[in-house]
């Protein structure tokens, strides 16, 4: 599952992901709706974008009961200390996401085999 406010971002990173072999299970603009979509879809794994309209998504991924992974456009530099502090996998710049990459930070996590 991807949640991310920008609708262009959500459909080329569906498409390429989806390319690479992974499903997208769901997509959402706003936390609330990842937040009722985590919990009715199940993914293995949600990607989720630092900032999303005027929320933060270093709050949503505590609240996600799913393996998160942290997206933005900027640098991991600019974020390091609330990545390291929050409960998600790790961080993606928008520009780098790969199937390869997120399959990466999934088998990081101990007992965690399966991809997205």
């Amino acid at each position: 599952m991807i949640v991310d406010d920008s609708f262009p971002f959500l459909e080329s990173v569906s498409r390429v992901l989806e390319r690479q072999g992974l499903e997208v299970v769901g997509v959402a603009s706003t936390s609330e709706e990842g937040l009722r979509g985590v919990a009715e879809l199940k993914p293995d794994v949600t990607l989720v974008d630092v900032a999303l309209g005027e929320e933060s998504g270093f709050d949503r991924v505590k609240q996600i009961a799913s393996p998160t992974i942290l997206i933005s456009t900027s640098p991991a530099e600019e974020f390091e200390s609330l990545i390291d502090a929050s409960p998600a996998l790790g961080f993606l710049n928008k520009a780098h996401i790969s199937a390869g990459r997120i399959r990466g930070l999934m088998n990081q996590k101990p007992g965690h085999e399966s991809a997205a």
